[in-house]
Parts: structure tokens; sequence; C-alpha cells
């Protein structure tokens, strides 16, 4: 994962609750790779988080209306 895709992962986490924080993997190229990262115990969860996402993505609505363009 590279930086152009942290904003949409971050707002991704918080919409569906997924812990972590974002961090460059190289702190002095905030340009390049970057990872997530668990609170608790500062292990790589990247992969799991990038799971949980696509797959919450793939969820149907489970009420509300659907509105297309």
């Amino acid at each position: 994962m590279d930086a152009s895709d942290v904003p949409s992962l971050h707002d991704a986490m918080r919409k569906y609750g997924i812990n972590g924080f974002l961090e460059p993997v190289d702190p002095q190229n905030r340009s390049g790779a970057w990872r997530v990262v668990d609170p608790r115990d500062q292990s790589d969860i990247t992969e799991y988080v990038l799971g949980r996402v696509a797959a919450a993505d793939r969820q149907p609505p489970t009420r509300g209306f659907v509105i297309t363009p």
C-alpha cells in the first residue's frame, strides 16, 4: 500500500470501526509504502485490515434506501 491509498483506507477503517493506525514503513519517505499498525502491540496488521475492509465493502446495505445515479 502506498501513500495514495492512505486517505481512503483511513476513511474505511473509521467507517467500519476497524482499529489501527497508519504509518509510513520508512518515516523518511512519506510518499513510499505505508502499513497499518495494531495500537496494542505495534504489530503490522496491514493484510488483516485490507481483508476486513474488502469484505465489509462487499456487504449489501442492511437497511435504508439505495439510490443509484
